[in-house]
Parts: C-alpha cells; sequence; structure tokens
C-alpha cells in the first residue's frame, strides 16, 4: 500500500484528508439535523444557530493554537505567518469549541446544557476524519512511533509503526455505541452524556500521546497531554457536581415527602 491514497481523477490529485473532512462536517451535520427532529429541543432556531457558530469559531481557534503550541520554538519563531493555520488538532478543537459555546450562552444568558445533542455527530464526523489521517499516512503527522508489534506497519516512510488513527477509529466506534446505550436507557441527566464524551476521548489522546513522537514541555508530557488531563480534571468535577446535585435533591424530596 501506497500513502497518502489521494484520488487521481484525470491527471487531477485530490488528497483524501481534504475528502473525509468534507464528508465529516457534512455527514455529521446531517445527523446533527435527524436528531434534532426526534429530540426535545426547546431552543429557538435563533440561539441554536448562534451555538454552532460559536463552536464553530471556537474549534477553529482552539485547533490551531494548540497545534502552534506543540513545537514551542515554531510557535516563538515561525518561519511564516501561516504556521498558526496550518497546524490543526482534534484535541484543540474540542475543548475550542466547548469554551466557544460556552461563551455563546453566557452572551445569550442559555443556562441549560446543549451537549447531548451534538455528541454523536461530533463522534460521526472525528471517526470519518480520522479515516482521512489514516490514508495519509505520515505526511499526516498522526502517525505512531516505530514498533516491532505484528499490527504495526509502513504507513509511508518505509518503518513499521503504531497505527494510531486506527486505533482512535475503534475508540471512537466503542464509545459511540456505548453513549448510544447510555442515551437510549434514559439513565443521565441533561449535560452528563456530553462530558462523559469529553473526558473519555480527552483521556483516551492523553493516553496515546505516549506512543506518539511528541515534543515533552513539563514531566515528560506533551502540550497537547497537559490540555487533556486538565480539561479532563474540570469535566469531571463538573459531573460529579450535577450528580451530586442530583442525590441532594433526591434527598430533599424525601425529606418534604416524609
Amino acid at each position: 500500500m501506497i500513502f497518502p491514497l489521494d484520488l487521481n481523477i484525470f491527471g487531477l490529485v485530490i488528497p483524501i484528508h481534504l475528502i473525509t473532512d468534507i464528508l465529516s462536517f457534512y455527514l455529521g451535520y446531517r445527523y446533527y439535523v435527524y436528531l434534532r427532529k426526534e429530540s426535545r429541543d426547546y431552543l429557538s432556531d435563533e440561539r441554536r444557530f448562534s451555538i454552532i457558530v460559536g463552536a464553530a469559531v471556537g474549534a477553529l481557534i482552539g485547533s490551531r493554537l494548540l497545534a502552534s503550541l506543540e513545537h514551542l520554538d515554531s510557535f516563538l519563531h515561525p518561519e511564516t505567518p501561516l504556521y498558526y493555520y496550518a497546524n490543526k488538532t482534534l484535541v484543540g478543537g474540542l475543548i475550542g469549541g466547548v469554551i466557544g459555546v460556552e461563551i455563546t450562552k453566557f452572551f445569550f444568558g442559555i443556562k441549560t446544557p446543549t451537549g447531548d445533542l451534538f455528541v454523536f455527530p461530533i463522534l460521526m464526523g472525528m471517526g470519518i476524519g480520522r479515516i482521512g489521517c489514516l490514508l495519509t499516512g505520515v505526511s499526516d503527522g498522526t502517525t505512531g512511533n516505530p514498533s516491532t508489534i505484528p499490527w504495526a506497519f509502513d504507513q509511508g516512510d518505509g518503518i513499521s509503526r503504531h497505527p494510531t488513527s486506527l486505533y482512535e477509529i475503534i475508540f471512537i466506534g466503542f464509545i459511540f455505541y456505548l453513549l448510544k446505550q447510555f442515551s437510549r436507557a434514559k439513565i443521565l441527566r441533561n449535560g452528563v452524556l456530553f462530558r462523559l464524551f469529553v473526558v473519555s476521548y480527552l483521556l483516551f489522546r492523553f493516553a496515546v500521546e505516549f506512543i506518539k513522537p511528541v515534543e515533552t514541555v513539563f514531566v515528560g508530557l506533551s502540550v497537547i497531554q497537559i490540555s487533556c488531563f486538565l480539561f479532563s480534571l474540570y469535566y469531571i468535577y463538573t459531573i460529579l457536581f450535577i450528580l451530586n446535585s442530583r442525590t441532594s435533591l433526591n434527598s430533599s424530596n424525601v425529606m418534604v415527602n416524609q
């Protein structure tokens, strides 16, 4: 197999990652529209659109900023200003998107959780996007370290490497299935599903970065790992806060009934 597996149509080379990126946005959005019709979403179209815009802007900024910070020397002394735009990372996009949504909700005074409806469309988009990473190979910059494990393979540079994009695709499929079961069972309080998705993905990325060629900046951790760890801690705290609030509310109801 020769990487990248770009499409060649009558001499016109179309990058496979461009195709999967377009598909991820289109199919993810169509899936969101479908889920919204099936859900009890009481937000107006204007406010829902504002949240989507806030998420998109936050993801754009976050993905570029965190990816640029991965290499501090290049960040401080870029060869060209395009350096800050050319690099991107899913972790930064996810964190930036969450921050963008929270800023938008604060501006419009929206206090109810709004993320649960986006969980499965985002997972679908991420999975499709990672297929593009896998088919692009080492030139994408997401491949793992050299390895002799049986399933390691050459991804374009003549060296057998961890297929970290494949690991992520499998993980995304597993989380999609697991969270779908939680959603169908309706056992989670509003807002917890999205937080579980964020925490699960960030902890996965924290772990998988150990087998990728990254630049460490503090106690053997990369910028992405530090971001994953800190944001996961914050979201774990919010999950515990929500669950504790529910427990306290149930206890109060018991006292009133007595």
